[in-house]
């Protein structure tokens, strides 16, 4: 109904405005051609001077009034170490072209009023003028030579890179319709290397496994930097032309498909201290919504975000991901809360190049679980004397030890090296697939492979006792494949010793 009713609007104004033409034309006929010229001459001369005295006018309060929105102005300067730079060239330009933009829009009407066409008045003839060339050449010359240098040097140094032993955190964020991916590097600081070839859905930013580089870089849903940090960012796109902007920091660069961009900026104030300085104005001492006073104040609900500065798709507008300025302890502790992708996505998958190779971290937890369980049994603080040897696997339906199975039997040998008083038996166990005379003697079989094992790394015979059980103590329930997996491991019961 509305649409209707605006249709209907637009078609009538149309009709009106056809009729006034109507009649002026017939009253033109009535008065004279001459007559009503001068009349619309005069006319239209008027109101090109009422419109200029409203323009700049308006422009003025207008200005004045939406300053401490403005980047640059206000409160909203910049949050960066280089932006004070750019913020300081683009106000000195605007000084320079604001004096000309006035006076020349002054000039403009006012030689519309000036010189409309009047009966008589014929126009004087002025073919050259050197005097006048000299000055509208030499004049703008000058300023824009000054204003071209002055921004040559705030180019070069916004857009410098870092020198190869300069502290500084390199992040990667990759654009996409219709968002942005951020990568991190882990403890390395080290980006991981990445090909696009290898995009898959389990692997969104085609990072190579095979580089070990990759292994420990996260893929967070914000921006967290550390403030005073000097950072480096990695800037692409995988599919169309996107633009990385942060706007409080003066920091804008496109994420070009196949051509990798960066951007070098140092954040100078948190997002709190950000806050804090719209906590001063006005403006942001408002309501952030109206409609649910529990938000609080505008400026309580400041954040930097990151957005995308060039038409994308139909979703560019949802390009946006919040950017957090943090003090480096609470930049710390929120790194040390992130996990690898590799270790969350990819780890023990058919995607998963390293299934046969421990880290040395996860080595370390390891380690640390199975000398935590044993040091309970020691103390008496254990409900039950067993451990079971969860990375212990061996071969489908056969007794040979796969090779990843090393490591937790290196710890083992470890741990009875330095309790050498300790006595212990090594269970064996299967599911219940297949007849209970094969599980029997399989279960037997890997039992000996294990003590095999931990005598080759030094450990006495006497004090390892290998026995097989079968299919007959399960240590889980044979009805989920997690608990048939469960019950074809290896136990480390402790006998005797310093219990």
């Amino acid at each position: 109904m509305t649409a209707l009713l605006a249709i209907i609007s637009i078609i009538l104004i149309g009709i009106i405005a056809v009729q006034i033409g109507k009649v002026t034309e017939l009253a033109g006929k009535i008065r004279g051609e001459e007559e009503m010229q001068d009349l619309s001459n005069r006319r239209q001369s008027n109101y090109m001077l009422v419109f200029l005295v409203l323009f700049l006018v308006g422009g003025v309060i207008s200005a004045i009034y939406y300053r401490n929105y403005m980047l640059g102005f206000g409160p909203m300067e910049s949050a960066s170490e280089h932006g004070a730079s750019i913020d300081r060239i683009f106000q000195i330009t605007l000084f320079f072209t604001g004096i000309v933009f006035v006076i020349t829009h002054i000039l403009l009407f006012w030689f519309a009023y000036k010189y409309r066409a009047r009966k008589g008045q014929v126009a004087r003839y002025i073919p050259h003028d050197n005097k006048l060339e000299i000055v509208w050449t030499v004049i703008p010359a000058i300023v824009m030579a000054f204003l071209v240098m002055g921004g040559l040097d705030v180019w070069n140094e916004v857009m410098a890179d870092v020198g190869p032993d300069e502290e500084v955190l390199e992040i990667e964020a990759t654009g996409f319709q219709f968002g942005w991916s951020v990568r991190y590097p882990g403890e390395d600081g080290k980006l991981g290397e990445k090909n696009y070839k290898l995009i898959s859905g389990t692997n969104p930013l085609g990072q190579n496994w095979e580089d070990e580089k990759n292994l420990d870089d996260f893929q967070p849903t914000e921006i967290v930097l550390p403030v005073g940090q000097k950072v480096r960012v990695r800037i692409t796109s995988k599919d169309v032309l996107h633009n990385f902007y942060l706007p409080h920091f003066r920091v804008k660069m496109d994420a070009v498909p196949g051509i990798p961009t960066y951007f070098v900026f140092t954040p100078t104030k948190t997002t709190e201290e950000f806050r804090q300085q719209l906590r001063n104005y006005p403006e942001y001492n408002v309501l952030a919504d109206p409609d649910d006073a529990e938000l609080g104040m505008l400026w309580e609900n400041f954040n930097y975000e990151l957005a995308c500065a060039e038409l994308c798709g139909r979703g560019h507008y949802s390009m946006r991901m919040p950017v957090r300025i943090v003090s480096q302890d609470e930049y710390e502790s929120w790194k040390a809360s992130q996990s690898s992708y590799y270790m969350s996505t990819i780890r023990g998958t058919s995607n998963d190049p390293w299934t046969n190779r421990l880290f040395d971290f996860e080595i370390e937890e390891r380690r640390e679980e199975f000398n935590s369980k044993l040091d309970e049994i020691i103390s008496g603080e254990a409900e039950s004397r067993a451990i079971e040897l969860q990375y212990v696997n061996f071969e489908t339906g056969s007794a040979e030890l796969l090779s990843i199975s090393r490591y937790e039997l290196d710890y083992v040998a470890e741990a009875l090296n330095n309790n050498t008083d300790l006595r212990v038996e090594l269970a064996g166990h299967t599911d219940d697939t297949g007849s209970e005379e094969r599980n029997q003697t399989l279960a037997q079989e890997r039992a000996e492979a294990v003590k095999k094992y931990l005598v080759d790394k030094g450990i006495a015979a006497n004090r390892l006792v290998a026995k097989g059980y079968g299919a007959t103590q399960p240590l889980e329930s044979n009805e989920t494949e997690a608990g048939r997996e469960a019950n074809r491991r290896t136990e480390f019961r402790v006998l005797s010793g310093a219990l």
